[in-house]
């Protein structure tokens, strides 16, 4: 029975890609490819390996190649939302790489080679919406992380080599079942709330409840007191004269000015 084959993808050319290239606000070279349908890396496009930023999100691929490593100018790379479920040991290479986004693939544990530790100057890595059940400890030697995605993976463990890591601002592992996020405390009510009122005549009132429930409405009487509005503070002008008395002679003139 013969091989069933996955979706052939839009066919890139160099021409195409040429086109593609955009200067970033960086002033740096960008080969912009997301959103093409490509389904199998472009070979063409090692023509164009001297450019500083790949953008191939947002399509179907399944594999890179290890001809990643011709692009030695890299410093970021944008590979979310495909269909990756492995990575090339020559990721490692790219020792200039500064931004790598692998968010929305089916990577797994697995899957992610031992040689993504020698990107030495990885700043932001996003490894969110992925399979990972794990995080290898040997993450913690990526020292100048400033930014890791871990949401939407399976892991029940952050290494502490991890989280100590000496630079890093911002850790994302959100809707990961890990334990200290699953159980969370129960809001406090800061109201407080009467269940229940009884309402009583004072004459059934003992003599402590009856003196302590004069003294509480006592200070509520203050309370009110306190807080009632006083006289009217509008401003009075008794002496004004008004166009209903002397005035009134006047009214005549005043409309012909």
């Amino acid at each position: 029975m013969p091989k069933k084959k996955g979706p052939q993808g839009k066919r890139i050319t160099l021409k195409i890609a040429k086109n593609s290239i955009r200067v970033a606000f960086n002033g740096r070279r960008r080969l912009d490819l997301s959103k093409m349908g490509i389904a199998t890396f472009p070979k063409c496009i090692l023509e164009l390996a001297d450019v500083e930023e790949l953008d191939l999100s947002r399509n179907m691929l399944r594999k890179i190649p290890n001809t990643i490593e011709k692009f030695q100018n890299l410093m970021w790379l944008d590979l979310h939302s495909n269909q990756l479920d492995e990575l090339p040991a020559a990721i490692g290479t790219l020792q200039n790489l500064t931004f790598l986004n692998l968010c929305n693939n089916k990577l797994t544990t697995k899957s992610i080679p031992e040689e993504l530790t020698l990107l030495k100057n990885l700043r932001s890595l996003n490894l969110g919406l992925n399979r990972l059940e794990t995080i290898p400890t040997t993450l913690g030697t990526l020292k100048e992380l400033i930014e890791l995605g871990l949401f939407d993976n399976a892991l029940t463990i952050i290494p502490k080599s991890v989280k100590n890591l000496p630079k890093l601002e911002k850790l994302n592992v959100k809707r990961n079942p890990l334990p200290e996020f699953a159980e969370e405390e129960e809001p406090i009510d800061t109201v407080k709330r009467v269940e229940s009122l009884y309402l009583v005549e004072k004459k059934d009132l003992c003599g402590t409840c009856l003196e302590t429930f004069q003294g509480e409405r006592d200070e509520l009487h203050k309370l009110e007191d306190m807080t009632s509005p006083g006289p009217s503070s509008k401003p009075s002008f008794p002496s004004l004269i008004t166009p209903n008395s002397t005035a009134r002679d006047n009214q005549e003139e005043w409309r012909m000015k």
